[in-house]
Order: C-alpha cells, then sequence, then structure tokens
C-alpha cells in the first residue's frame, strides 16, 4: 500500500537561482534554499520514492490536468522572468502510471481531470526551481497544474482527496509539494524601484495575515484557515488562487487534519509576494 510520507508548501521564487550565481544576489536566499534541501532530505528519511508537485505556475482554463510524461528533459528560460531564469537544464523521470491513476480518480470523484505524456508539454518553474534544489535523482516526479482560473476551491479539494486515493491504491511513497506562495501582490512596476522591490512585500495587510496563517498552521488550527481561505486567495492575491493549497489540505484531510505546520527557515518578502517553507506530518 502507498503514501503519503510527508507534504509541504514550498517557495519557488526565481531569485533563489540568482542566490546561487555570482553577483549582488548571491546568498540572498540560502536560508529558502537550505529549507527545500531539508525537505527532501526528510522525505528521503522516511522512503519516499516518488514526489508530485502542485504547480502555481501552469495556468489552466478549464479541467484539471497533469502532466505525467515518462521522461522530462530540456532547458527552460521563464517568458515571465527572463532575466532571472535563463537556460535552465533539466533531466528528470516521470510516473505515468500514477499520473493516470490520480485523473482516473478525480474523475471518478465528478472532478474532471486529463493526464496527460506528450512530449512537447514542458515544466514549469514552479515545478523546476523545487527540483533544482531539491535534486530527485531517480526519484519520478509528477508535476499538477494549480493555477486555476475557472475552479472551484472545492474542487480543487477533490483533486487533492483523489492524489491521496490514488497514491494509497499505489505502492508509491510519495512527497507531496504545494508549490507556491502565501499572499501573492507583486510591486506594481513604477513602485518596485524606489521600495527595493525583491526584499519587501508590498502590501502590510498582506504581510499581517501571511503571519496570522503561518501562526495557525503551527498551532494545528487547520479548520479555522480553512474558514478564511476562500478570503485569503482572494483579498491577498493567492498565487494561482491557492489552489495547491486547496489539494495539499484536500489530500492531508481537510478540517479534519489533525497535524501542525513546521516552518522552515524564516517567512520572507520577495518581489512584493510572502514566501515561507512548511512541512505538515501526514497523519
Amino acid at each position: 500500500m502507498g503514501e503519503i510520507v510527508l507534504a509541504a508548501k514550498v517557495t519557488h521564487v526565481p531569485t533563489m537561482l540568482l542566490s546561487e550565481q555570482p553577483g549582488k544576489l548571491q546568498g540572498c536566499r540560502q536560508q529558502a534554499i537550505d529549507g527545500h534541501k531539508e525537505i527532501m532530505r526528510r522525505a528521503r528519511e522516511k522512503g519516499a520514492d516518488t514526489v508530485i508537485v502542485l504547480d502555481t505556475h501552469w495556468l489552466v482554463n478549464a479541467g484539471f490536468h497533469i502532466n505525467s510524461n515518462p521522461v522530462f528533459k530540456g532547458r527552460y528560460t521563464s517568458h515571465e522572468f527572463p532575466h532571472f531564469i535563463q537556460n535552465l537544464d533539466y533531466a528528470y523521470r516521470g510516473d505515468p502510471e500514477l499520473g493516470d491513476a490520480i485523473a482516473a480518480r478525480a474523475t471518478e470523484k465528478g472532478v474532471h481531470t486529463l493526464s496527460h505524456q506528450v512530449e512537447t508539454l514542458d515544466l514549469e518553474y514552479g515545478t523546476l526551481v523545487p527540483m533544482h534544489f531539491m535534486q530527485p535523482g531517480d526519484m519520478p516526479i509528477i508535476s499538477i497544474a494549480a493555477w486555476c482560473t475557472v475552479h472551484s476551491l472545492q474542487d480543487s479539494k477533490t483533486l487533492g482527496e483523489a492524489i491521496r486515493e490514488a497514491v494509497e491504491a499505489s505502492d508509491r511513497k510519495v512527497l507531496l509539494l504545494a508549490s507556491g506562495s502565501l499572499s501573492h501582490k507583486i510591486w506594481e512596476n513604477e513602485l518596485y524601484a524606489e521600495n527595493n522591490g525583491t526584499f519587501t512585500i508590498s502590501r502590510e495587510f498582506n504581510r499581517q495575515v501571511d503571519l496570522r496563517v503561518l501562526e495557525l498552521w503551527q498551532q494545528g488550527d487547520i479548520s479555522t484557515f480553512l474558514k478564511m481561505l476562500p478570503e485569503y486567495a482572494q483579498f491577498c492575491s493567492g498565487e494561482g488562487g491557492m489552489h495547491d493549497t486547496a489539494m495539499l489540505f484536500g489530500a492531508l484531510g481537510w478540517d479534519r487534519y489533525s497535524g501542525k505546520g513546521e516552518l522552515i527557515g524564516e517567512y520572507f518578502p520577495s518581489s512584493g509576494t510572502g514566501q515561507a517553507n512548511v512541512v505538515f506530518p501526514v497523519i
């Protein structure tokens, strides 16, 4: 019987890549990078052999979609931030069988989901940045679209349930990652430079709500957080509508989840947004 051995909400800010390169930003995101490495260390310690990433940089406009190619290989430059992410080489294994099983289970539960094995369907940087630092090696990965423009959080919750059910019906030991920010109001272009935008948050309101959310997670008050999730996503511009977070907690049991989040490293602002790495034990 398979299981999700560890779950986490993780950052994927592009400046993490610049942080490892010579220049004025070298070292600026080291604690976030260290957080990624620690999460993978813990996952391997628990026997993880597969990674599922809920990617808020994969935008979809109808249905839910899974990239379950057998092989991922390429060189990535971000259309959004070509000055931050250029020529990022990657090569990973995939898991078509588990991807298909998740899609089938979600569809059975009433949430239309497609699993794709299309050679030209590339990965987005919500998957590529965490994998770059976590170094899955021979562990296969699956990427699930979590920038869902016309979808309900309830359906994303159901997809999360389907992920867990499909994993448990398999023989996989899964590290589940919700890859996305907390608040996500990027600085307005004309204000970015004057506010040192790379290292600041754009709204104090968003920072305060982010800190309260982290407090709720660390206290294990997930039911209260879930009650505020729709408004949090709306008023604090949650990345991808926070569908990654709904999927994550759907997989963990939603308001029945009794675990406590653990902040790995520090909460930090980036280009106006709020970022953190948070681990959730699977109960």
